[in-house]
């Protein structure tokens, strides 16, 4: 259970996103906010997120991004079940990728 203070840090956390101007303020943010590490595991999820939304097979993704079935399934569930924040950033993302 998230407490009240743990509420109001991700309220705040999310605020500072939202405020993030262009991609190299978004970039010197998450440098200092996360270890690449931590970057690394969400730049991996999202594109797993891509490729199931591509429908690509689980077995593929895996051998390409390296994910493990068990991260691959949570991304499933998340793009399946989850509040729809995948795909709306990737519905984006496809977007302005057609309008190059």
């Amino acid at each position: 259970m998230i407490t009240d203070k743990e509420k109001k840090n991700l309220e705040q956390f999310y605020r500072a996103i939202l405020s993030i101007k262009d991609e190299e303020e978004c970039r010197k943010f998450f440098d200092d906010v996360a270890t690449i590490r931590e970057m690394l595991d969400m730049s991996a999820r999202l594109e797993v997120a891509r490729m199931l939304d591509e429908g690509t097979v689980f077995s593929e993704i895996s051998k390409e991004t390296g994910a493990s079935s068990a991260t691959i399934s949570r991304v499933n569930k998340c793009l399946t079940y989850g509040e729809g924040g995948y795909k709306a950033v990737l519905d984006r993302i496809n977007k302005k990728k057609r309008k190059k």
